[in-house]
């Protein structure tokens, strides 16, 4: 089977819908949901070909396939990450700054910001003194690689 187009997020479908529906996962990394062509395989075996036409990226929660009986998701890996929850916007601000400079991406959330885990981030956290964890979770969307000029 060749998916070329995602068919809606699962959030979107009703519970009542769900439950009639037999479910099927395909496991990716963060990584793995930036690419548009790949091959995969779901967690009952099935094998897929992804061929995005769009250039979107995949989310946790896609539904690449749908009929009456059966639903193919996108389950998201969890990961190890750095949550950093700075106490200002001025801590916000220079930590971001240096962040920058290594020129890693990040997520925001709520009240937090995502890396990907790196223990030279880590020593830097703790060298700066700013709160974070070191927790494994799904992210939602991936890490997307900064691009940049100086001049």
């Amino acid at each position: 089977m060749i998916i070329e187009q995602i068919v809606t997020c699962l959030d979107d479908i009703s519970p009542e819908n769900r439950i009639q529906r037999h479910l099927e996962k395909v496991y990716l990394h963060s990584d793995d949901l930036l690419k548009r062509i790949q091959r995969v395989v779901t967690d009952h075996g099935r094998e897929l070909g992804i061929s995005l036409i769009q250039s979107a990226s995949l989310n946790h929660g896609d539904v690449l396939y749908m009929d009456d009986s059966s639903l193919i998701v996108v389950e998201v890996v969890p990961e190890e990450v750095l949550a950093i929850r700075p106490r200002s916007l001025q801590e916000m601000g220079d930590i971001a700054h240096k962040l920058g400079n290594r020129h890693l991406p990040a997520q925001f959330e709520e009240d937090r910001m995502l890396v990907q885990y790196d223990y030279l981030v880590e020593d830097l956290l703790k060298q700066s003194d700013v709160p974070y964890t070191r927790e494994k979770t799904k992210v939602k969307q991936p890490f997307r690689p900064i691009g940049h000029s100086h001049g």
